[in-house]
């Protein structure tokens, strides 16, 4: 297998409050929700970086394709993670987020590793690491 990553899928329980949230809140771009044509089909891409999608779709329709149960959604499971390049920009973010309807998990502060570091999470629980690390700043 390559390391490479092309699609994050997000299971979500409301798809037109979640692409809101992402599109209008913290205005990632999106055509918006594609594929209602289709029984499980509704979903909607992100444009991420260097090609990489970020998609969301209905928790139960992603139950149906894999054909596991859904489960009980849990935000200690996996986070996101998003560089930034300044402490600034780290409080930006997280006020963004929070002004578009995230929950503060974790204010931003500093970290016991030198960093600068604060959580989020989305609507439906997804937690974002917002965070600033002087060994990995990101170019812009």
């Amino acid at each position: 297998m390559k390391p490479r990553l092309t699609v994050l899928t997000l299971a979500v329980d409301d798809l037109e409050r979640a692409v809101r949230f992402y599109r209008d809140g913290l205005g990632l771009p999106t055509q918006g929700i594609i594929g209602t044509e289709f029984e499980h089909g509704a979903v909607a891409f992100f444009d991420l970086q260097h090609g990489v999608k970020l998609a969301l779709w209905p928790r139960n329709s992603l139950a149906h394709d894999t054909g596991l149960p859904a489960g009980a959604p849990s935000s200690t499971e996996c986070s996101l993670g998003h560089n930034v390049a300044s402490k600034q920009d780290v409080d930006a973010v997280m006020d963004q987020a929070r002004q578009a309807g995230a929950r503060i998990v974790k204010p931003a502060g500093n970290t016991f590793w030198g960093g600068y570091a604060g959580y989020f999470a989305d609507p439906d629980g997804h937690l974002w690491e917002v965070v600033w690390n002087p060994q990995f700043v990101p170019e812009e």
